[in-house]
């Protein structure tokens, strides 16, 4: 079982978590987010908070709020990653979902996927994002020369990816707007492959035209699926699940491990640690990998 959190990330700091928030620096802004999994206290005093953020999510429903801005500071503003050969830029927004547009976490993520990219010698190995959000694991994946499609069931959400690319001065990204799971079943029937894939789905949502996408009902039947478009010679899958309570030990089960006899799968958790060292526990990965 790994544990692993982001290093090198300079645009982004956990500064403190507690109380089911948590105090963090996007590039230089600081924000107040709830965090269901900060069941903690605080290691620094309220006071602290409010005068370090300039800005704090208030709630008003289960799935959205607005934003209490403490301190001046822009609705909009960029924030870039690099590290080895990734080198992208990130546009994020104060939005109603308590969002920014990038999960930090996920940074461990991108190292994986340039790193595994390097080592597969196919010019221009494919790689594939599904629930793809605003784009940086595409990015990350082109930044290294891999020739991309974007998968992601909302439109505007693909129009922030493609901000990305463009602030990241990267080109040629294949943009779909398209439930994941029917893409799959498409890209199946065309006898297409891929070198690399990563699937982040959420706990529940909805497709392009409305399917119904829930987690526990359908992540079997597609990573199933999925493994079917992995390219035999040489491949990677990254599968990332950010739902509470979704236990480790599913991700060993859901993958044939006896159709991948020269692969390896490591399981792990994604954490952030804070400045008061303290560490927040993000959700779940698997990495099958022949590299």
């Amino acid at each position: 079982m790994l544990l692993l959190k982001p290093s090198g990330f300079t645009d982004y700091e956990l500064i403190d978590s507690g109380a089911f928030e948590k105090l963090e620096r996007f590039g230089e802004y600081v924000t107040i987010r709830p965090e269901p999994q900060a069941l903690w206290d605080k290691q620094l005093p309220e006071r602290d908070w409010e005068k370090m953020a300039h800005v704090r999510f208030v709630p008003k429903s289960s799935s959205s709020g607005t934003w209490e801005k403490l301190k001046a500071m822009p609705d909009r503003w960029v924030i870039g990653y690099k590290k080895g050969k990734v080198n992208i830029k990130l546009r994020l927004a104060l939005t109603s979902f308590k969002h920014v547009g990038v999960f930090p976490e996920q940074a461990v993520n991108w190292d994986f996927i340039g790193d595994s990219m390097a080592k597969i010698k196919t010019p221009n190995p494919k790689f594939l994002n599904l629930f793809a959000y605003t784009g940086a694991a595409s990015l990350a994946a082109k930044s290294v020369g891999a020739d991309v499609t974007h998968v992601d069931s909302i439109k505007q959400v693909v129009t922030w990816a493609n901000e990305n690319q463009t602030h990241s001065r990267l080109s040629d990204i294949r943009w779909v707007v398209e439930d994941a799971m029917k893409f799959v079943k498409r890209e199946i029937r065309r006898g297409n492959t891929y070198n690399g894939i990563i699937m982040d789905p959420p706990a529940y949502g909805h497709g392009a035209n409305g399917e119904s996408w829930k987690l526990e009902r359908q992540l079997n039947e597609l990573v199933k699926d999925v493994q079917q478009l992995l390219d035999r010679d040489a491949y990677f899958l990254l599968i990332n699940t950010y739902s509470l309570g979704l236990s480790s030990l599913i991700l060993p089960n859901l993958i044939d491990m006896k159709a991948h006899k020269n692969a390896s799968l490591e399981i792990g958790e994604l954490f952030l640690e804070s400045r008061t060292k303290q560490k927040l526990p993000l959700g779940v990965f698997g990495r099958l990998s022949n590299l």
